[in-house]
């Protein structure tokens, strides 16, 4: 099976540089499945109705969340009718948290796709463990038997924090994968459980920016403490970061990983198939 994952989509930019790419890459990959954190497409906070639907049009079977799903407030209610839309698994029992922090998902060619979403706790709003909470996903829903794909989505500010999910999971999952720092990392790789793994898949976003917002309004802070509005997304053409992996039919899990870059400013990589 292959499928991918692309990172946080910021701002029209993102959504455009994703509507741009992805049919092309989905033909091109042979993609099974495609799975994008969205977290940041509506004017890079949060996400509505709208901005979902382009991104589901663009060819998105699933779109994962993070710190900053309640932002737009239509998130709420759109959750409940929306499955493919996942917020974080890790809330705590008493916020009620609406809509569904993992999802089992049917492909068109039969096979079974769980998606997890969890939001790291380092340098970050804590929510529950966000290890506890996917043990037991991962235990109810093995790989190879329930299903025959699982991606986990840690959207969290520290590697540290990524890089010990990885290991975590390694072995019960077919992708951990980063969110969240809008930066691709240089370590695709098969964990030695069969897991693949990357730190921060990157962002579907303007790269002459700081992390996919204009420039000025952070370099105003970091160089004067002093704030005079909102970040605003930048405009530019968008690269789409994300990550290709092909998992072996028989355990689910990965027998090959490798990043996706196209478009924008970054250097290209599509891999061949």
């Amino acid at each position: 099976m292959r499928f991918a994952f692309f990172g946080d989509v910021v701002g029209k930019s993102g959504r455009d540089g994703l509507a741009d790419h992805l049919p092309a890459l989905r033909r091109q990959l042979d993609l099974e499945f495609v799975i994008v954190n969205a977290e940041n497409a509506a004017a890079g906070f949060g996400i509505t109705e709208n901005t979902a639907r382009e991104l589901f049009e663009a060819g998105a079977d699933c779109l994962t969340l993070g710190n900053h799903s309640w932002d737009q407030k239509e998130a709420l209610t759109y959750i409940v009718r929306e499955p493919r839309l996942i917020r974080p698994l890790n809330y705590p029992p008493l916020a009620d948290a609406p809509g569904r922090g993992a999802q089992l998902f049917e492909t068109d060619r039969g096979h079974r796709v769980l998606v997890i979403n969890l939001l790291g706790r380092v340098h970050m709003d804590a929510l529950d463990d966000p290890f506890a909470a996917v043990d037991r996903e991962l235990d109810a829903c093995p790989l190879g038997q329930v299903c025959d794909a699982a991606i986990v989505d840690m959207h969290a500010e520290a590697t540290s924090e990524k890089m010990a999910m990885g290991h975590f999971c390694d072995g019960r999952a077919s992708l951990i994968v980063g969110t969240h720092t809008h930066v691709p990392t240089a370590d695709c790789q098969i964990l030695n459980g069969g897991s693949a793994y990357q730190t921060d898949a990157g962002a579907c976003a303007d790269y002459d920016s700081v992390i996919g917002n204009q420039k000025e309004e952070p370099l105003r802070r970091f160089t004067t403490r002093i704030s005079q509005g909102r970040y605003q997304p930048a405009s530019g053409p968008a690269t789409v970061c994300g990550v290709f992996v092909e998992t072996d039919p028989a355990t689910g899990l990965a027998r090959r990983v490798e990043p996706i870059r196209v478009g924008g400013r970054l250097s290209t990589h599509i891999p061949q198939v």
